[in-house]
């Protein structure tokens, strides 16, 4: 049995899968990383934990320390050139998010066409893969509630205040909720433009803000929830010497 790990800005998601199989899987707020212990204890059958971490050298090392624990050692995955039909285009292959990385490979396993990989959480990252698994590079932008804080935050009269979306907004709330729903939808939209006329072409779109705007997107959309996860389970079941596409 393997343990995945996604550690994010604001959460750890894990799952644990016994070779296809999903065995159980949560989300944990990062004060409450100590509660991997108990998943640990509880799943003995345990042999690797797999992950991506996001969130910072202190949390890698408390998860660290209850995998040793357990008698295990995380195996953190970082970018490389290519891996599992994936192929890196970032200027320095290793510098991009591992998190973004492990997306994608999820994502190409899963719809082996051109597609834009969303996924919507504190950022939004907006990704561009096209039909041969060439990721040509993406967009990183403030998530929703990033962009209503940073409003609030940064000037006098712009309050931090719950809105509705609306058309033609009429109220300062209803204006700034609506306008930060409209930057996520046009920057995935204008990104899609670029493999629109591809066979097949699908944004896959994922993440706890992605239902906030899934609505406006006018794509062809297919909701996908923990692709990052998806994507470790791939990379963790793939023989090493298969790492080249």
């Amino acid at each position: 049995m393997i343990l995945l790990i996604d550690a994010g800005n604001t959460r750890i998601k894990w799952r644990l899968c016994a070779g296809d199989a999903v065995r159980g899987e949560g989300a944990l707020a990062h004060e409450s990383a100590d509660d991997l212990a108990a998943v640990l204890a509880h799943h003995p059958a345990i042999r690797r934990v797999v992950g991506v971490n996001v969130a910072g050298a202190a949390l890698a090392a408390r998860i660290e320390t209850h995998a040793a624990a357990a008698g295990l050692q995380p195996e953190w995955i970082t970018a490389s050139a290519a891996r599992c039909g994936v192929r890196n285009g970032y200027d320095d292959p290793a510098c991009l998010g591992a998190d973004r990385w492990a997306a994608l490979i999820g994502a190409r396993q899963l719809h082996p066409h051109a597609c834009l990989v969303v996924t919507s959480g504190t950022a939004t990252t907006v990704d561009l893969l096209d039909g041969d698994g060439h990721f040509s590079g993406g967009l990183i932008l403030p998530g929703v509630d990033l962009m209503r804080r940073a409003l609030s935050t940064r000037t006098a009269q712009l309050p931090f205040t719950e809105g509705r979306f609306a058309e033609t907004p009429r109220n300062t709330a209803d204006a700034i909720h609506s306008g930060c729903l409209h930057a996520q939808a046009g920057a995935v939209e204008r990104m899609f433009a670029r493999i629109a006329a591809a066979p097949r072409a699908c944004c896959l779109l994922g993440g706890g803000g992605a239902d906030s705007f899934a609505g406006l997107l006018g794509i062809p959309l297919r909701r996908v929830d923990n692709l990052v996860l998806h994507g470790l389970a791939v990379m963790a079941q793939a023989p090493a010497a298969s790492s080249p596409p």
